[in-house]
């Protein structure tokens, strides 16, 4: 089973962002989608996939929680 986790894009250069997760800020790959400062960002394996609704993303942050 694979697991996607959600962050905010907090800075963007190039093809990485900076993503901010719970506190902690780690550089991921965007290449596959484009994403603005702000944005919530599902990030698999080191790379952005899609971009969520920042709803969705304190939702789903819970349930993660909550493991």
């Amino acid at each position: 089973m694979c697991i996607a986790i959600p962050g905010k894009v907090v800075s963007i250069e190039d093809r990485q962002a900076v993503v901010d997760f719970k506190g902690n800020q780690v550089k991921v790959n965007v290449a596959l989608i484009q994403p603005k400062i702000g944005d919530y960002v599902l990030i698999h394996a080191g790379c952005a996939i899609q971009v969520i609704d920042g709803a969705e993303a304190e939702e789903m942050l819970e349930i993660l929680g909550e493991m």
